[in-house]
């Protein structure tokens, strides 16, 4: 990968539900938004983050349903963050050490600006040797 910044490849669109928003309808906001995540708030703080995946993996696989069960009964709470500045080689390496597929992107006064995915990842272009 060449020295490409986080804020060259990230998903700028960052959509935030509160923690008692039920699954179904946070899938739908999903859906209509073409997002794979949202990140939960209790108030004005955020609180987690749901993807898609947890959706199906934390909730529909357990039985639970999902027009009942609400995101901070399933939402992953600790957040991680990179700065928008940070080379995507960076981010890749904070992801491999926490064990996770996404991080939130913040700016230098760690304002949330972005979300950065592995498959945003996957799209940088790879330099090869030449």
């Amino acid at each position: 990968m060449a020295r490409t910044a986080v804020a060259d490849v990230m998903t700028r669109k960052v959509v935030y539900l509160p923690g008692d928003t039920m699954l179904d309808e946070a899938a739908q906001v999903m859906r209509d938004q073409g997002i794979g995540d949202v990140i939960v708030t209790n108030g004005p703080t955020m609180s987690g983050m749901v993807t898609d995946r947890d959706i199906v993996v934390r909730a529909i696989a357990e039985g639970l349903p999902p027009h009942s069960t609400t995101l901070a009964s399933i939402a992953t709470v600790e957040l991680i963050m990179v700065e928008q500045a940070a080379t995507v080689e960076e981010a890749v390496q904070a992801m491999r050490e926490r064990g996770v597929r996404r991080l939130l992107v913040c700016d230098a006064d760690r304002k949330v600006v972005g979300i950065l995915s592995l498959s945003d990842v996957a799209l940088v272009p790879t330099s090869t040797p030449a």
